[in-house]
């Protein structure tokens, strides 16, 4: 048992962690392969349209909000995110098990594309899964502060990342809030969220049931703002795919 309740074994394994790594890996490969490039691998039709951008908003292309949290811009692109969550991972699978690592990681990367729609979509093509992994670390923030640990070498870490953010080219900023913000929420309403009943009436099914309850409505908060977004995007005949 964690502190925070979940359970494992001596034999556990982060096999969701690993599963996240080999599917974007794998997404890697067929983008590879699609453009006949490992270092300009978003070169082809079938692949770019599975990127967020305008065209793919202006076309209802609502699956790019998911599928473009599975692509990369390169091998080192791919190798820096998948190290982060190799380290990110484990911990939080472990610490909160499976189910809530994965819906964790699952709104980060929708908080990533909510951001990157609503507030920086116009000339941009979005991949990566650098939304998801900054959830990562504002989960792995939020699990420090609620065991009272020192957070001060996160704190340095979230500020690099914060100032490369915003000076190096090529990174969205937006899809790195977003991420960091939902995965903050989800993370927070989880283990504090039980923290509004009664002590008397804590019992294991309750506290799991309110932390799933904010997880609930997160989740249908960012799949809202995401398909009204879809719904709501100027007229797509003037957008075209070369």
């Amino acid at each position: 048992m964690t502190a925070l309740g979940s359970t494992t074994r001596r034999d556990w394994q982060p096999v969701l962690t690993y599963s996240l790594i080999a599917v974007n890996v794998i997404a890697f490969a067929f983008s590879a392969k699609a453009s006949g490039s490992i270092e300009h691998n978003m070169y082809s039709r079938e692949v770019a349209e599975l990127a967020l951008s305008e065209y793919a908003t202006a076309t209802d292309r609502w699956w790019t909000a998911v599928t473009s949290g599975f692509l990369h811009f390169g091998p080192i692109h791919l190798l820096v995110n998948m190290f982060t969550l190799y380290v990110f991972g484990r911990n939080i699978e472990q610490a909160l098990g499976r189910a809530r690592f994965g819906a964790i990681y699952a709104l980060s990367l929708l908080g990533g594309s909510a951001a990157v729609l609503w507030f920086g979509l116009e000339n941009t093509i979005t991949v990566g899964a650098s939304g998801a992994i900054f959830g990562l670390i504002a989960a792995e923030l939020i699990l420090f502060l609620r065991m009272k640990m020192d957070p001060t070498s996160l704190l340095v870490l979230i500020g690099v990342n914060v100032v490369a953010s915003f000076t190096l080219s090529g990174i969205s900023w937006l899809g790195h809030a977003g991420g960091f913000v939902a995965g903050a929420a989800v993370t927070a309403g989880i283990v504090y969220g039980p923290e509004l009943l009664p002590r008397d009436r804590r019992t294991r099914k309750q506290v799991e049931a309110v932390g799933w309850s904010c997880v609930g409505v997160i989740a249908a908060v960012l799949v809202a703002a995401i398909a009204i977004r879809f719904g709501t995007y100027p007229d797509a005949q003037v957008y075209t795919l070369q």
